[in-house]
């Protein structure tokens, strides 16, 4: 089985902008869920920054919390 990267390790991207909600949005469902990382190939590391980039971005009104 061939072990797929995180896509944030492969750019070489260490921070994760809440600003940029064209990334973000990528790595949340149809129901605005934040993806499972066994789904969307996100490292740990990744995934606890990415999450906390979308959290910040819904509380500051850049993204939705729920579908509009």
């Amino acid at each position: 089985m061939k072990e797929i990267q995180c896509f944030f390790c492969s750019q070489d991207v260490h921070d994760i902008d809440y600003k940029d909600t064209e990334l973000l949005r990528g790595f949340i469902s149809g129901q605005m869920k934040i993806i499972d990382p066994r789904y969307s190939s996100v490292c740990a590391r990744h995934q606890r920054r990415l999450a906390q980039a979308i959290k910040r971005a819904r509380v500051l009104g850049l993204m939705p919390f729920v579908r509009a």
